[in-house]
């Protein structure tokens, strides 16, 4: 950990605590009612659920990935439990292997040693890379294991519509706003990452802030809820 990241963890008190903590309880909520819910495929609210899960799930990898640079919580020990937690909830991802996978990624950042890169450019070729990285037989066994259990309680429908598939789609939205956009083509900065324009509200939408992607390699002790400080401290472009 950085004096930087050291810092700014000290100063958060419980508030980052707190955010996690309700990132993981809405998330819990809303997937057991929706568990329940008569899917009706006429009814908008069905694929608003759907989008609703898919930020939730978004914001359990955000999560994991803050408590990885030590910023949910100033004691060591509840920020990686938090973020350990969190990444098991994401599909039973392993909160542990992503942890040097993502270091690696700020030390080499858009090199051949870096996993989270790929040089190609091609948005599929990198998904597929990128998605490769961070997948085990594990939690495909683990996944399946819960599946066939929990479909023995809930309607199968609802498991791959409001469990499975948001899960799939968040994937999709961590890569694109997350690592395609911000390091595909050439960036002439020290951090070779690219950062969106100043749009508050989008960026949360998008992707929790991690738009203003030039701003977290630069500053990667700040946590997701701070990085629009961040943004507007370096100016609107």
């Amino acid at each position: 950990m950085t004096s930087k990241e050291k810092t700014t963890s000290d100063s958060l008190g419980y508030k980052g605590i707190l955010i996690a903590l309700s990132i993981m309880l809405t998330w819990l909520v809303s997937l057991v009612f929706l568990l329940q819910w008569e899917i009706n495929w006429k009814n908008p609210l069905t694929y608003l659920a759907i989008l609703f899960q898919m930020h939730l799930y978004t914001g359990l990898f955000i999560t994991a990935h803050d408590a990885m640079h030590g910023v949910v919580a100033f004691n060591k020990k509840i920020n990686h439990t938090i973020g350990w937690i969190a990444a098991i909830l994401f599909s039973f991802n392993f909160y542990w292997k992503l942890f040097p996978k993502h270091h690696e990624h700020h030390r080499y950042v858009a090199t051949d040693k870096d996993p989270d890169y790929h040089a190609s450019g091609n948005f599929f070729l990198w998904y597929f890379s990128f998605i490769k990285q961070y997948l085990s037989i594990w939690q495909f066994l683990l996944m399946a294991i819960s599946f066939n259990i929990l479909k023995l309680l809930i309607p199968t429908e609802n498991l791959i519509v409001f469990w499975m598939l948001p899960a799939i789609l968040s994937t999709l939205q961590l890569f694109y706003f997350g690592t395609y956009l911000p390091h595909m083509g050439e960036s002439d900065n020290k951090h070779h990452s690219h950062s969106q324009k100043q749009n508050h509200f989008w960026a949360f939408i998008s992707c929790y802030f991690f738009g203003y992607h030039y701003e977290h390699h630069d500053s990667p002790g700040t946590p997701w809820w701070k990085l629009w400080r961040v943004k507007e401290a370096y100016g609107k472009n």
